[in-house]
């Protein structure tokens, strides 16, 4: 016989794949204790560069339950943004995931959507909904549900899948079943650490945030530091160079998420094209995209940077 946890675990993950996530997977809502002394070095030894808000709320970061009150569990879902079509290659670079809207409307609306469900369906659930909006451990959590592992570029990469995807949470007060987490498939492969333009990839496992190139062009707002010069590899906003080289995203597929599709200007825009560009372009292109974040000023520095310092 079926009981209660399972019966609604069920119900959970089938909903989730009927509103296009990827996959689904669940955890208990507790302190992250394996987390906890990675997160406190990585900060000692400042990678988070300007990232200050890394600092914040470091409890919250690694308890649920601090977080949503009276939370039993932590609902880990994915979402494919692997794009059909890619940039023109004589052309600066945007990561991949910034092509269509931005991804925190799309996700939130499916997640509203999954919890309004729950409530239907199950009856006085509570709980949040969390994209990159609140200090959430998000990989940690997609691990430890078992749908994936944390890659030697400290991304989640899923076998058969890759790591083309967004992580997103439900934290509710329900008690479900809970998923095992999986193995570590890198092995002995170091495409990724070799392959990093900036060497941010410090150690397999632990990338140091203050070179990432995601970091430079995106979170950084004073002058990206001359010592870059050369070798940012054309990337004005974000990077996918060790998502790119994993042998694992070999097996990626295009999302079918319409709301992520490119503009189609973005797609065959050329370095000359971009060198140019002004703000009405920049409001016409990313009108709903992540890239207003850098706003137009900042996708601006990104581009002078490339231009005048890519030797």
């Amino acid at each position: 016989m079926i009981n209660n946890k399972e019966k609604h675990t069920q119900l959970i993950k089938t909903e989730a794949k009927r509103l296009g996530f990827l996959s689904s997977g669940i955890s208990k809502a507790e302190f992250l204790e394996e987390e906890a002394p990675r997160l406190e070095k990585w900060l000692n030894n400042n990678m988070n560069g300007e990232m200050r808000y890394m600092e914040n709320h470091f409890d919250k970061r690694l308890d649920p339950t601090k977080l949503v009150e009276g939370s039993k569990s932590v609902v880990s879902l994915l979402l494919n943004y692997f794009p059909s079509e890619q940039q023109n290659t004589e052309s600066y670079k945007l990561s991949k995931y910034a092509y269509g809207t931005d991804y925190h409307f799309v996700i939130k609306d499916k997640l509203k959507s999954l919890l309004s469900y729950i409530q239907e369906e199950i009856g006085d659930v509570e709980g949040r909904a969390f994209v990159d909006s609140a200090p959430v451990l998000d990989k940690a959590w997609a691990a430890k549900s078992g749908l994936g592992w944390m890659g030697k570029h400290s991304n989640l990469l899923t076998q058969q899948v890759g790591s083309f995807y967004f992580i997103a949470e439900l934290i509710i007060d329900l008690d479900l079943k809970y998923d095992t987490p999986t193995t570590d498939h890198c092995g002995t492969c170091t495409a990724c650490i070799d392959a990093c333009p900036t060497e941010a990839i410090v150690e397999p496992y632990v990338v140091d945030g203050s070179k990432c190139i995601s970091y430079l062009t995106i979170e950084l707002k004073e002058n990206i530091p001359t010592e870059f010069k050369g070798q940012m590899d054309d990337w004005m906003f974000g990077c996918d160079v060790c998502q790119d080289v994993c042998p694992w995203n070999r097996f990626s597929k295009s999302h079918n998420e319409p709301l992520f599709n490119s503009h189609p200007e973005l797609l065959s825009m050329s370095k000359k094209d971009w060198e140019e560009i002004t703000e009405e372009t920049f409001k016409k292109v990313f009108k709903k995209s992540a890239v207003k974040r850098t706003k137009f000023t900042g996708l601006k520095r990104n581009i002078d940077f490339l231009k005048n310092n890519n030797f």
